[in-house]
């Protein structure tokens, strides 16, 4: 290379750098990249194009605005931190699920999620990452830079970039009401990135704050409950809470792969192919599993109704919680913590493989000492890394090594989440083992909180707990298994849940009711037609609990066409 090739190649580079390191630049980039968010959501959502398009220039204008307003462009840039991290969270969570803003649950999940389970999700999204590091890292270290050497916009940036910040509002309020007069008024708090964010977290505080104030709101709660069942018999009753289990990989249900072989070969057990979750996140769909509270309960009663573990304490029971899922401070735990003896395995240390659950029950029956006995187990299930979740042994399906969340590992994936399947099928198993060898009138019920999504169609979706759901994520497994004992003495209760088998479930609105009918628990607030050992059964209408806790009908929450295809396949209703 000759000296006028190097000169050549200094003198591009100088330039280069000159400018990227014009502040001019950086009034005009900045806002473009900021407004990402809002293009992509323009595509991604299924609002009204006008209000749509009215959010991106809205937002493009109020960016130009700011940065015209002060010729120390450095201090400005910083100013747009918040901002910068609310884009990048955006574009992430697009990169997951493939639609929806923050929502109010996404932030509560963040607060209610251990920090291993959030470095294994990190740990699996580096693209994602790397893509919003390299797009609103830089300017944020310009900003430093500006700052110190002191670098300033002119005043023609300035007054150009007001001029068109001011155009681009306007064009965006006129399109506003171009909508408004087409399509009736918009939530500008649910649909203007990035306002509808704060409005979310606002509301996420709120809620936040409010749950650590559940003790003293539901301090005077009582069921008036009570047993109509001999108390010199013992009995013992289990509800196992599963995590991210989906019903179409279980084989139990119909699945291709022997994912539940032991529960197969199970006497005793009645299967619910038709349930679905009226919510796909933990922290509302596990306390709405252990009370009452239902998709048009849930808002208003969250914070005064107690848990099912407070019917059992009134009816002279015995009550344990078991948990192999840290402490939250959600209604998880607090709900949990009304049992009698509460036990996280997790205060341990560690998340212990499931089957310690089963140990766990043991002591909980020892220590009964043939009394009456109530025992909820929330499993840690097949939660995300799934390959993490089992001991190697259980690795039937092969291979699932890999872990990271692209659509060209969905096999691995696959495999992994099946095996999964092919654990818990030996921990419930283990369950029934304990309470079969016990002899007495004995009952489990089985349910997952919620599904998940792992890639399985064109939308290319993963996990759960995105803010508009998919079939994947509501459709669950749910069972119930009775012992001999039970059966002898009430043989009625299995010939109503065979008979109930082949209907539709809402899992919120089925398991309390059930659980106190197996155990002879009474109370008010018990339904009989919300029970799947009852001959009064009855089919509740599909709801869906939204991000904003409102009740909607099922085909109202956002599903899409191939939600419905599948929902008919499976022969379940959604209106």
């Amino acid at each position: 290379m000759n000296d006028m090739s190097m000169i050549n190649i200094k003198n591009t580079l100088k330039h280069i750098r000159s400018f990227f390191l014009n502040p001019d630049l950086w009034v005009w980039a900045y806002p473009l990249l900021l407004v990402i968010p809002n293009v992509a959501l323009l595509f991604t959502e299924y609002n009204p194009v006008l209000w749509m398009l009215s959010s991106v220039l809205v937002a493009m204008g109020i960016w130009l605005l700011i940065m015209g307003l002060w010729k120390r462009t450095g201090i400005t840039l910083l100013c747009f931190l918040p901002v910068a991290v609310l884009c990048a969270f955006q574009l992430v969570l697009l990169f997951l699920y493939g639609n929806g803003i923050i929502a109010i649950d996404m932030f509560l999940n963040v607060v209610t999620t251990n920090a291993a389970e959030v470095s294994e999700l990190l740990g699996n999204l580096q693209v994602a990452i790397l893509v919003v590091v390299l797009l609103y890292l830089p300017p944020l270290a310009l900003g430093v830079y500006f700052i110190v050497k002191r670098r300033f916009a002119s005043a023609r940036t300035l007054r150009l970039s007001r001029l068109a910040g001011g155009i681009s509002v306007l064009c965006g309020v006129g399109l506003a009401l171009g909508g408004w007069a087409t399509s009736g008024a918009v939530h500008a708090e649910r649909y203007y990135f990035p306002y509808n964010v704060t409005e979310n977290l606002c509301t996420a505080v709120e809620r936040f704050q409010r749950s650590g104030d559940y003790k003293s709101t539901s301090k005077g709660f009582m069921y008036h409950a009570h047993s109509e069942r001999p108390d010199c018999v013992p009995e013992v009753y289990v509800f196992v809470v599963g995590e991210t289990a989906r019903a179409d990989n279980w084989n139990l249900f119909g699945y291709e792969r022997e994912t539940t072989p032991l529960l197969d070969k199970r006497n005793g057990l009645v299967g619910f192919p038709k349930t679905l979750s009226e919510i796909n996140t933990t922290h509302k769909s596990v306390p709405m599993l252990i009370s009452p509270l239902t998709a048009e309960t849930f808002n208003d009663s969250v914070d005064y109704v107690k848990s099912i573990f407070a019917a059992f304490n009134e009816a002279g029971y015995k009550t344990a919680f078991i948990s192999n899922q840290r402490r939250n401070h959600s209604y998880i735990d607090f709900f949990g913590e009304e049992a009698q003896t509460v036990k996280f395995l997790t205060d341990e240390g560690k998340v212990h493989p499931d089957m310690h659950l089963v140990d766990g029950l043991r002591k909980a029956v020892k220590n009964a000492a043939g009394k009456k006995l109530f025992v909820i187990l929330h499993s840690y299930g097949s939660h995300f890394e799934y390959n993490k979740r089992y001991p190697r042994e259980y690795a039937v399906f092969k291979s699932d090594r890999n872990s990271e969340a692209e659509v060209d590992n969905r096999s691995q994936l696959i495999n992994a989440y099946d095996n999964t399947m092919r654990y818990t099928d030996a921990v419930l198993d283990g369950v029934i083992g304990v309470l079969d060898s016990l002899n007495v009138p004995a009952a489990m019920a089985y349910v997952s909180d919620h599904g998940e999504d792992i890639f399985d169609d064109e939308r290319e979706r993963f996990l759960h707990a995105s803010p508009v759901p998919t079939y994947w994520q509501l459709h669950v497994p749910m069972f119930v298994w009775m012992s001999d004992e039970l059966d002898a003495r009430y043989p009625e209760m299995k010939a109503a849940a065979r008979k109930n088998a082949g209907k539709q479930v809402s899992s919120s609105r089925s398991v309390f009711h059930t659980m106190l009918q197996l155990a002879g628990v009474r109370t008010p607030y018990f339904k009989e037609e919300g029970s799947l050992v009852s001959e009064r059964y009855s089919e509740p209408r599909p709801l869906y609990l939204n991000d904003y806790n409102e009740s909607l009908p099922l085909d109202m929450s956002g599903l899409r066409p191939m939600d419905y295809e599948k929902l008919k396949a499976g022969g379940m209703r959604y209106r």
